[in-house]
Protein backbone atom coordinates (compact mmCIF):
# COMPACT_ATOMS: atom_id res chain seq x y z
CA UNK A 1 0.00 0.00 0.00
CA UNK A 2 1.82 3.36 -0.98
CA UNK A 3 1.51 5.95 1.55
CA UNK A 4 2.04 9.67 1.15
CA UNK A 5 5.05 11.94 2.59
CA UNK A 6 3.42 14.33 5.65
CA UNK A 7 4.28 17.85 4.34
CA UNK A 8 6.28 19.18 6.92
CA UNK A 9 5.80 22.85 7.54
CA UNK A 10 7.51 25.22 4.77
CA UNK A 11 10.58 26.83 6.89
CA UNK A 12 10.82 23.85 9.54
CA UNK A 13 14.97 23.76 10.31
CA UNK A 14 16.76 20.84 9.66
CA UNK A 15 17.02 18.25 12.38
CA UNK A 16 20.85 17.40 13.11
CA UNK A 17 21.73 13.81 12.21
CA UNK A 18 24.75 11.82 12.22
CA UNK A 19 25.15 8.34 10.95
CA UNK A 20 26.63 6.21 9.50
CA UNK A 21 27.70 5.76 6.17
CA UNK A 22 27.44 2.49 3.89
CA UNK A 23 30.96 2.92 2.61
CA UNK A 24 32.21 3.65 6.25
CA UNK A 25 32.82 6.94 8.38
CA UNK A 26 29.61 8.95 9.78
CA UNK A 27 28.36 11.89 7.89
CA UNK A 28 25.97 14.73 9.53
CA UNK A 29 24.21 18.02 8.43
CA UNK A 30 27.35 19.94 9.66
CA UNK A 31 29.06 18.57 6.49
CA UNK A 32 27.36 20.43 4.42
CA UNK A 33 27.66 23.82 6.08
CA UNK A 34 29.10 25.55 2.84
CA UNK A 35 26.57 23.61 0.32
CA UNK A 36 24.07 26.13 -1.30
CA UNK A 37 21.00 24.05 -0.65
CA UNK A 38 21.01 20.53 0.86
CA UNK A 39 18.42 17.72 -0.32
CA UNK A 40 17.71 15.14 2.44
CA UNK A 41 15.91 11.69 1.01
CA UNK A 42 14.79 8.72 2.43
CA UNK A 43 15.23 6.16 0.61
CA UNK A 44 15.44 2.14 0.75
CA UNK A 45 16.56 -0.29 -2.24
CA UNK A 46 13.22 -2.78 -1.81
CA UNK A 47 10.67 -0.71 -3.18
CA UNK A 48 9.54 -0.41 -6.53
CA UNK A 49 8.57 3.06 -5.87
CA UNK A 50 12.57 4.26 -5.03
CA UNK A 51 13.51 1.74 -7.93
CA UNK A 52 10.98 3.04 -10.61
CA UNK A 53 13.45 6.46 -10.27
CA UNK A 54 16.65 5.87 -8.83
CA UNK A 55 18.59 6.81 -12.11
CA UNK A 56 16.66 9.34 -12.33
CA UNK A 57 17.91 10.93 -9.26
CA UNK A 58 21.23 10.07 -9.52
CA UNK A 59 21.10 11.91 -12.57
CA UNK A 60 19.49 15.28 -11.54
CA UNK A 61 21.57 15.00 -8.31
CA UNK A 62 24.84 14.49 -9.83
CA UNK A 63 23.88 17.49 -12.32
CA UNK A 64 22.43 19.87 -9.51
CA UNK A 65 25.80 18.78 -7.54
CA UNK A 66 27.62 21.49 -9.61
CA UNK A 67 25.32 24.00 -8.73
CA UNK A 68 25.71 24.41 -5.25
CA UNK A 69 23.51 21.40 -4.34
CA UNK A 70 24.45 18.72 -1.72
CA UNK A 71 22.87 15.50 -1.38
CA UNK A 72 22.34 12.84 1.15
CA UNK A 73 19.86 9.77 1.49
CA UNK A 74 18.90 7.88 4.42
CA UNK A 75 17.59 3.97 4.73
CA UNK A 76 15.35 3.99 8.09
CA UNK A 77 13.86 0.42 6.98
CA UNK A 78 13.93 -2.04 9.77
CA UNK A 79 16.55 -4.45 7.89
CA UNK A 80 15.74 -7.61 10.45
CA UNK A 81 12.24 -7.82 8.75
CA UNK A 82 13.24 -6.36 5.24
CA UNK A 83 17.37 -7.43 4.08
CA UNK A 84 17.19 -5.89 1.33
CA UNK A 85 17.26 -2.75 2.67
CA UNK A 86 20.73 -3.68 5.01
CA UNK A 87 24.21 -1.67 4.42
CA UNK A 88 25.68 -3.89 1.35
CA UNK A 89 22.60 -3.69 -0.79
CA UNK A 90 22.36 -0.10 0.04
CA UNK A 91 26.17 -0.06 -1.92
CA UNK A 92 24.78 -2.15 -4.81
CA UNK A 93 22.38 0.09 -5.18
CA UNK A 94 24.03 3.08 -4.38
CA UNK A 95 26.70 1.96 -7.56
CA UNK A 96 23.66 0.53 -9.35
CA UNK A 97 21.94 3.95 -9.31
CA UNK A 98 25.04 6.30 -9.78
CA UNK A 99 24.60 7.83 -6.53
CA UNK A 100 27.10 9.82 -5.86
CA UNK A 101 26.00 11.24 -2.47
CA UNK A 102 26.58 9.90 0.85
CA UNK A 103 24.47 6.94 1.55
CA UNK A 104 23.20 6.54 5.61
CA UNK A 105 21.84 4.28 7.57
CA UNK A 106 19.40 5.21 10.55
CA UNK A 107 19.23 2.22 12.67
CA UNK A 108 17.61 3.82 15.72
CA UNK A 109 15.21 5.28 13.40
CA UNK A 110 15.20 8.03 15.06
CA UNK A 111 16.52 10.24 12.05
CA UNK A 112 13.24 9.35 10.78
CA UNK A 113 11.37 10.58 13.10
CA UNK A 114 13.28 13.90 13.89
CA UNK A 115 12.48 14.45 9.72
CA UNK A 116 8.70 13.03 10.04
CA UNK A 117 9.46 11.07 7.00
CA UNK A 118 6.59 8.72 5.81
CA UNK A 119 7.80 7.52 3.03
CA UNK A 120 10.50 5.93 0.33
CA UNK A 121 10.82 8.30 -1.48
CA UNK A 122 10.64 10.91 0.47
CA UNK A 123 12.16 14.52 -0.55
CA UNK A 124 13.50 16.88 1.93
CA UNK A 125 14.88 20.14 0.30
CA UNK A 126 16.81 22.74 2.43
CA UNK A 127 17.70 26.15 1.33
CA UNK A 128 21.11 27.70 2.09
CA UNK A 129 19.87 28.70 5.86
CA UNK A 130 18.99 25.12 5.89
CA UNK A 131 14.89 25.90 6.00
CA UNK A 132 12.79 23.48 4.36
CA UNK A 133 11.91 24.73 1.18
CA UNK A 134 10.58 22.04 -0.84
CA UNK A 135 8.96 18.67 0.58
CA UNK A 136 7.18 16.77 -2.27
CA UNK A 137 7.69 14.53 -5.35
CA UNK A 138 10.49 13.61 -7.65
CA UNK A 139 8.14 13.68 -10.33
CA UNK A 140 5.26 11.87 -11.44
CA UNK A 141 6.39 8.75 -12.09
CA UNK A 142 4.92 5.30 -10.45
CA UNK A 143 5.69 1.87 -11.15
CA UNK A 144 2.63 1.67 -12.87
CA UNK A 145 2.69 4.30 -15.28
CA UNK A 146 4.71 5.34 -18.44
CA UNK A 147 5.85 8.81 -17.16
CA UNK A 148 8.91 9.89 -18.08
CA UNK A 149 11.25 9.56 -14.62
CA UNK A 150 12.47 12.96 -15.35
CA UNK A 151 13.02 14.73 -12.08
CA UNK A 152 10.64 17.59 -12.88
CA UNK A 153 8.79 18.25 -9.33
CA UNK A 154 11.79 18.63 -7.92
CA UNK A 155 14.25 20.15 -10.79
CA UNK A 156 11.75 23.13 -10.62
CA UNK A 157 12.23 23.36 -6.81
CA UNK A 158 15.94 22.90 -6.96
CA UNK A 159 16.05 25.69 -9.61
CA UNK A 160 13.70 28.23 -7.08
CA UNK A 161 16.01 27.61 -4.42
CA UNK A 162 19.60 27.45 -6.05
CA UNK A 163 18.34 30.74 -7.06
CA UNK A 164 17.51 32.40 -3.65
CA UNK A 165 13.80 31.93 -4.13
CA UNK A 166 10.91 30.50 -2.65
CA UNK A 167 8.96 27.24 -4.01
CA UNK A 168 5.26 28.48 -4.55
CA UNK A 169 2.51 25.54 -3.41
CA UNK A 170 1.26 23.49 -3.42
CA UNK A 171 3.58 20.48 -3.81
CA UNK A 172 2.61 16.93 -4.69
CA UNK A 173 3.25 15.17 -1.86
CA UNK A 174 5.84 12.08 -2.71
CA UNK A 175 4.39 8.65 -2.83
CA UNK A 176 6.09 5.18 -1.61
CA UNK A 177 5.96 2.43 0.28
CA UNK A 178 5.90 3.41 3.88
CA UNK A 179 9.16 3.25 6.39
CA UNK A 180 9.09 -0.12 7.65
CA UNK A 181 9.24 0.97 10.91
CA UNK A 182 10.66 -1.68 14.20
CA UNK A 183 8.33 -3.53 15.68
CA UNK A 184 6.70 -0.26 18.54
CA UNK A 185 8.88 2.16 17.20
CA UNK A 186 6.06 3.52 14.72
CA UNK A 187 6.04 7.82 15.15
CA UNK A 188 2.88 8.75 17.46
Amino acid sequence: MAIASFMVPLGSAVPAFRLPSVEGGTVSEADFADASALLVVFLSNHCPYVRRIEDAIGVVTTEYAANGLATVAVCSNDVSNYPDDDAGHLREQAKRAGFRFPYLVDESQETAKAFKAACTPDFFLYDRERKLAYRGEFDGARPRNDVPSDGASLRAALDLVLAGKSVPEPHTPSLGCGIKWKPGNEPV
